[in-house]
């Protein structure tokens, strides 16, 4: 006769989220729980257990949707299946629907404010989309959406996510090539088995206007649409004081999302996705050569561009996906994507000798046109067992991707002799193109085994092959073939506790896809090593993680478009400490706050590199970030929120250039300044609709919020702003 162990999960219907002392912060399903639990533990106290009556299967269909999770997730497919992220050997940050909403955000740039460890950085090269720095390493080539590669150079928004999932630290065998500190997962809006209607609409400040749907309407029992819209506009408290241009943002999307078959044994999940931006790209303030400091010269305000530069961008994503259960614990899951990402941008750089002059003759023209295409192809299966007295949790996975991209600059449309002018789409045919196709295929196997009661040992392995095709005459082709591993160990001495061990490494041979960077050298590898653990308190409200972790790296590629230099540095490493809090406190007080402590060092130089960096800090890794957003419930409908974001010192400087960030032999990098930025909220509940005011920048502090690594300029962050958002639900 086997035995359960204490710790040991209960057996649940399928598809439903792990369990927990407290499975959801609501009470309603607790209730229902236990009403149909009543007359079967009646019936077994008057017969026995030998002649219980066995009652039929029942389904639960009306499900809590995921937006009455709080601050608190329960579930993630973040590690290629279904678990919950207390269980998994690494740590996760996941971003809720309700945080976001709680903070009025609007792009995923804003969202990741959550992240600790995270800083931005600016657009030089034409990288001028989502790019961020984690444990102090690159990432936007770790991009996904619902776990599929999205890597292409754009400013995505929220307006389609139920949640933003962050894996830290190498994540290779789950998803092939990738950097150290990890990959940023959006996880989209699906549709819900009920019927459901929320409209919202935001002005503020700065002509802030943005206007959303989420549409839900079932069709049938086992069938519903999802409709998801937007349209955002926004101006900034910076300009061109010659001619009184402004950055702008005005984006608009539409996400679609059709099930059939939701919770059966098959179903089938349509999605297509479209974001359309027409931006004005702020390219920020020049950095001041002899305080190495932003430049005050021209005032923090100053805008070199003009009503005329843009960042114009598409973005089409079509996504099928196919689940089979073949039985609790048992399913396999097939996701097929086409994405076309369409992207022409003109933006002029600041001068530290001449203010912005009115035709934007003072500024230097970056310009690019990209055109960028993927088909994936995802097939993963899991299967629950018990072998050897052993409970195993198997994962088996198959991949495919195709990228076929396009780079070139724009052309010259002034007459000789006047100021540089850029249509979208114009490319330069004297300019050179840099063209980049290229074919993976991936084969991936995990198992976690349950070997002592409370012990888990995780262990996966990954073989990746890529061969690509390059238009750069110094490196035209690419052949790799790279092995990904990963290791855990668990220890769960109760439900509520869990401490690990993991080990993880990842692969790189490129700087994303427009160049080889150096083919002579190896591809990047990266190693990472985190002591964790987790805690649930009041009864699973809230989730507190701590994490230990060194991140190492070997051939750092040089990812700057603009500059030749193939290696940026030849090791390095970050050691750090992670500290977060997510959920609720009481029944009237929600938080989440991270903390994150960095030490970081250049190990070796690269190739031809100054020596002298040996030892010194690399770029855009600050000592300390912090983050926090709390919000309490002071009356019945009232509810007040207060947030902080803080980093310090970044470094920007070239590590390739003659004499390096050096002068007169001592370090002196451009260094953007530590800030702490404070916002607000204040909002007013009822079932039915939502008024809700908040004010970013509180005390209207000048901060500099993303930085160009190499040194050039910094981009200050938004002067204090209010937005009034009025939100009904019907």
């Amino acid at each position: 006769m086997s035995t359960v162990p204490p710790h040991e999960p209960q057996p649940r219907a399928e598809n439903a989220a792990p369990l927990r002392p407290k499975v959801l912060p609501l009470g309603a399903a607790m209730l229902i729980g236990l009403g149909a639990a009543q007359p079967a533990l009646a019936q077994s106290a008057e017969t026995g257990a030998a002649d219980a009556q066995v009652l039929p299967t029942v389904t639960v269909t009306d499900q809590a949707p995921a937006e009455t999770e709080g601050y608190l997730k329960h579930t993630t497919r973040v590690g290629k299946t279904l678990q919950d992220p207390h269980e998994i050997p690494q740590a996760i940050t996941i971003l809720t629907q309700d945080l976001l909403e709680d903070q009025q955000v609007g792009s995923l740039r804003e969202a990741l404010r959550n992240v600790s460890g995270l800083t931005f950085n600016a657009a030089e090269g034409g990288r001028s989309g989502d790019n961020m720095m984690l444990r102090g390493f690159y990432t936007f080539g770790d991009m996904y959406l619902d776990g599929i590669r999205d890597t292409a150079q754009y400013n995505r928004e929220t307006f389609n996510l139920e949640s933003v999932e962050v894996l830290r630290g190498s994540a290779a065998m789950l998803y092939g090539r990738g950097q150290a500190g990890g990959i940023i997962n959006q996880v989209s809006k699906t549709p819900l088995p009920t019927d459901k209607y929320k409209l919202t609409g935001s002005f503020g400040s700065k002509d802030y206007r943005e206007g959303t749907a989420d549409l839900n309407k079932t069709l049938g029992e086992n069938s519903a649409l999802r409709v998801n819209l937007m349209k955002r506009t926004e101006e900034s408290w910076r300009e061109n004081p010659a001619n009184g241009a402004e950055p702008e943002i005005d984006r608009q999307g539409a996400a679609l999302s059709f099930v059939h078959g939701m919770g059966t044994r098959d179903e089938v999940q349509l999605n297509y996705y479209y974001l359309q931006t027409r931006d004005n790209p702020d390219y920020g303030v020049p950095f001041d050569s002899t305080t190495k400091r932003p430049l005050k010269r021209y005032g923090t305000s100053a805008f070199w561009g003009t009503d005329d530069t843009f960042d114009d961008s598409d973005t089409h994503i079509a996504t099928a996906t196919y689940t089979h259960r073949f039985q609790p614990g048992t399913e396999w899951r097939t996701v097929l994507r086409f994405a076309d990402y369409d992207r022409s941008y003109w933006a002029l750089a600041p001068s530290r000798t001449n203010a912005p002059a009115a035709d934007g003759s003072s500024g230097r023209s970056k310009t690019r046109n990209t055109d960028y295409r993927t088909v994936a192809l995802q097939s993963d299966l899991t299967h629950a067992l018990t072998l050897a007295g052993m409970r195993h949790e198997l994962l088996l996975g198959f991949e495919y991707l195709n990228e076929d991209s396009h780079r070139r600059s724009l052309r010259n449309l002034a007459a000789p002799g006047a100021p540089a002018f850029y249509r979208p789409g114009i490319e330069d045919p004297q300019a050179s193109a840099t063209d980049f196709t290229g074919d993976s295929y991936a084969l991936l196997a995990q198992d976690t085994i349950e070997f002592l009661p409370g012990w888990k040992l995780t262990l996966g392995m990954r073989r990746d092959e890529l061969s690509a095709d390059y238009s750069n005459v110094n490196s035209p082709s690419l052949d790799y073939g790279e092995n990904s591993y990963r290791a855990g160990l668990s220890w769960m001495p109760t439900a509520n506790q869990h401490y690990y061990l993991s080990w993880s490494d990842s692969f790189s041979p490129t700087a994303d896809l427009y160049q080889l960077s150096g083919g002579e050298y190896p591809a990047e590898r990266s190693d990472v090593v985190e002591l964790g653990a987790k805690w649930m308190l009041f009864e699973g409200d809230l989730s507190l993680r701590a994490a230990l972790f060194r991140a190492t790296k070997d051939w750092e590629r040089n990812t700057d478009l603009e500059t030749t230099g193939a290696i940026l540095t030849r090791k390095r490493r970050t050691d750090g400490l992670e500290l977060e809090a997510a959920g609720r406190i009481t029944e009237r007080w929600e938080v989440f706050a991270g903390l994150t402590l960095m030490d970081a060092e250049i190990l070796k130089v690269a190739p031809g590199a100054d020596p002298r960096l040996k030892g010194k800090q690399p770029r855009n890794t600050p000592d300390y970030t912090f983050n926090l957003w709390t919000t309490y419930r002071f009356m019945p409908h009232w509810k007040a929120g207060l947030g902080a974001e803080t980093k310090g010192e970044r470094y920007g400087y070239n590590p390739m250039a003659a004499n390096g960030p050096f002068v007169n032999g001592k370090f002196s990098p451009n260094v953007a300044p530590s800030y702490t930025r404070w916002d607000a909220m204040l909002a007013y509940e009822q079932p039915s609709y939502t008024v809700r005011m908040n004010v970013r920048n509180l005390f209207d502090k000048v901060y500099y919020d993303s930085l160009y690594d190499n040194g050039g300029f910094v981009v200050p962050g938004t002067d204090r702003a209010v937005i009034l958002t009025a939100e009904f639900k019907f």
